[in-house]
Order: C-alpha cells, then structure tokens, then sequence
C-alpha cells in the first residue's frame, strides 16, 4: 500500500502527520521524504543513514564535429531547452526535461547524453522504518527528477507513507501520483481552504481515493468543515491544538513521542486505509 501525505499549503502539518503515520503503522513501512527542496522528515524520524549517492539527470552533449548547425535539436524541444546560434546549439540545461528528444531526433547522431548530478539520495532506516530522502541541490530547478528516483528506491517496500511536497504543481503531482490513497492535511483558516481547494482538484483529476485531516482543527473558522461536508469529502481525523505538541515539534520530537495516545488514532487511520485499499483492489 502507497499513502501519500499532501497538503496545498506549506505549514499545515504534513510532514508532522506523515510521521506520526510512519510510526504508528506497525510492522516495515518505508517513509519517502519527496519535499526535495527542503527535506526535513529525517528530523522527527532520526534514522541513521546507511549510505548517499547523487541523484543524476541526463542532459545533451553535442560533438561540435558532427554537428552541421540544422537546429532540428532546437525544433523538437517542447521546453525550449535548446536554442541554436552561431550555426551551434545551445542548451540551457535548467530547462531540460531529460526526454532525450533532441539526441533521437538529430539527424547526424551528433547529440549524446552525460549525466549530471542535481542532488542526493539518501537512504537509511530507524527500527523497522526505512527511510528514503531526496534532497536537491542549492541552484537547481528540476525536482520531479529527483522525487522519481526517491520513489524508485521503495521497491520492494511493503508499505510506504510518502510526504509530498506543498503545493500542487509538478513536484506534488510527481509525488502523489500512482498513490493508492492520499491523505490531504489542511487546517481551518481561509488560505488552507483556499489551497485545499486546489489539492482537491488535483487529486480528483489524479482519480485517487483520498481524506482530509484537519491539523489544529479547533482554532480559525468552520470554513473547512462546510467545504468538505458539501462536497461529501470525507475528514479522517481531526488534530486539536496542543501546546505539548508544537513544544515537541521545536525540539525535533514528532506527534506520538509528545502525545504517545496518537498512537492508536494514527494505527486505526492506518489500518482503516489499507482496509479501503483491499476492497478497492
């Protein structure tokens, strides 16, 4: 079973939420921290890792002798990675996507791939979690490269929590999708509602089953709750403000070392998906 942890806005919780999950759950789970850009799972977790490697993109090298300047490269290229002047292209590698279009379509097999490194995998464990981060480097804009090779390092992995990116542009959708449920984290004030909105859009396009957990649902307005009850979405729990909490989350401690009663609300939100999960399949 794949659960992914997302949210529209940054500062719901979601990070707390999908590591209270990890913890909960019992048994081997593997928790994959997909917020590339600012990892910081491993901080309530403190896994030990085992071992880092680079997280690598392809991009083209054009042989300069070959080449004859055509600017076939350039017109096949959806992202306007290449450009070509001087009668030689140019690539303007934060652009490229990696498809490898420019090097099938050249017409003088003048274009190869060479890889470059734009970030790091690292991977560890912590009891029975395993553990699996991404982590993309300072100047870099690509981060679906790097989510896709994370979650390429959960094969095999039994049971996996995913903590999303915010958001609900590519590195949310990169993350979330393929998921067999996701578990979208929101809290009661006018821009959770507004970036809700928004998560919920995407993963009904998505078509994935999914829930709401309202995070320090008693503060702000009501505003969430009459959203979900008109659109019949379903809110799986509801997290109270606890000063104990967030004095924990300041500390590095996640929700169940705080609050060792979360534990059996996270186990049964655990269990009751992985139920919908099975009548589903």
């Amino acid at each position: 079973m794949i659960v992914a942890v997302a949210s529209g806005k940054g500062g719901t919780g979601k990070t707390s939420i999908a590591c209270a999950l990890t913890q909960s759950a019992g048994g081997e789970v593997c928790l994959l921290d997909c917020d590339v850009d600012e990892p910081n799972a491993h901080i309530l977790l403190r896994p030990n890792i085992s071992h880092t490697f680079p997280a690598n993109i392809l991009l083209p090298c054009v042989d300069d002798k070959q080449c004859d300047g055509c600017g076939e490269c350039a017109r096949v290229c959806q992202y306007h990675a290449l450009t070509v002047l001087g009668g030689r292209p140019v690539l303007f590698d934060h652009l490229c996507h990696s498809c490898g279009g420019c090097a099938l379509a050249c017409p003088r097999h003048a274009i190869s791939e060479t890889a470059k490194a734009i970030g790091k995998i690292n991977v560890g464990a912590v009891g029975d979690i395993r553990f699996i981060s991404g982590e993309l480097d300072v100047g870099e804009a690509m981060c679906p490269p790097i989510i896709r090779q994370v979650r390429a390092q959960a094969n095999g992995c039994r049971n996996v929590v995913i903590d999303s990116p915010p958001g609900t542009s590519c590195p949310m959708v990169t993350a979330v999708r393929g998921s067999d449920f996701c578990i979208l984290v929101t809290e009661p004030t006018p821009f959770g509602l507004h970036d809700l909105t928004l998560a919920v859009d995407v993963v009904r396009r998505l078509g994935m089953p999914f829930g709401v957990v309202i995070n320090i649902a008693d503060i702000g307005d009501d505003g969430v709750e009459r959203y979900c009850r008109d659109q019949r979405i379903e809110i799986l729990a509801r997290i109270p403000y606890d000063r104990a909490v967030a004095e924990a989350y300041s500390r590095g401690r996640s929700i169940v070392e705080a609050k060792p009663e979360y534990r059996t609300v996270f186990a049964g939100l655990f269990q009751e998906i992985g139920s919908r999960v099975r009548r589903a399949s």
